[in-house]
């Protein structure tokens, strides 16, 4: 029994030092899960509440995340409140009018993230594990910055996106976030397109982000793991 415990105690400890080493891995894989856990919550009520309360979940993540960067995690913590507070609201007293209002929040939050992460990326000449781990997580939060984004301009301008299925109803989450991340890598834009000229703006400046992204900040990582290689 003692032995047992000590192996499991060890084990405890190992993994606590990886996650200490390697927090862009857990941020990166919680926002992957909640990918792919949102198609099978969304529609539902209790879907909704799990939704948002996943939702503050990664946000609280994600702020503890900025602590180990430039970012100042005093900002990501107030605008990750205000968010939290819009969400309860719009739960508890059905006001689905704040929705705007949580999104641009919401997409403000995932910008400052994930400008924080791309500053830790670039501080200094070296890649870590850590960093590579950051790098997509840094994808993944400007993905996400767009989603709210585009919710934001679904709920002002209803009828902005249309997809080939159910092409009248409002996209879900799920649609818009396939939508931001095909644009964000310029794989392609699936059966979720933009219809109005707000929407096509933004689409527009998505593909240049996630262009400038790969330019800029992945193919750096990419030259600095390929030199302390030689």
């Amino acid at each position: 029994m003692p032995a047992d415990y000590a192996k499991s105690r060890l084990n405890h400890l190992r993994l606590m030092f990886h996650t200490r080493r390697h927090p862009s891995a857990i941020l990166l894989l919680v926002q992957l899960l909640g990918m792919l856990l949102y198609p099978f919550i969304e529609n539902t009520h209790v879907g909704l509440v799990m939704f948002n309360a996943f939702g503050i979940i990664v946000l609280g993540i994600t702020t503890n995340m900025v602590r180990r960067t430039p970012g100042h995690a005093w900002i990501s913590g107030c605008i990750a409140l205000l968010v939290i507070l819009l969400l309860v609201l719009q739960r508890v007293f059905h006001l689905p009018q704040l929705l705007p209002w949580s999104s641009a929040l919401e997409a403000l939050f995932y910008f400052y993230a994930a400008a924080s992460l791309i500053s830790y990326m670039m501080e200094d000449r070296r890649a870590t594990r850590d960093e590579l781990f950051a790098a997509g997580a840094a994808f993944t939060l400007l993905a996400w910055a767009f989603t709210h984004l585009f919710i934001l301009t679904q709920a002002v301008r209803p009828g902005s996106f249309a997809a080939a299925f159910n092409a009248d109803a409002p996209r879900t989450w799920t649609e818009l976030n396939y939508l931001s991340f095909a644009l964000l890598s310029s794989t392609g834009i699936g059966d979720v397109i933009p219809l109005t000229p707000h929407a096509r703006a933004l689409a527009s400046v998505e593909m240049f982000v996630g262009l400038m992204y790969l330019a800029a900040v992945v193919a750096r990582l990419i030259g600095f793991t390929v030199q302390s290689h030689k």
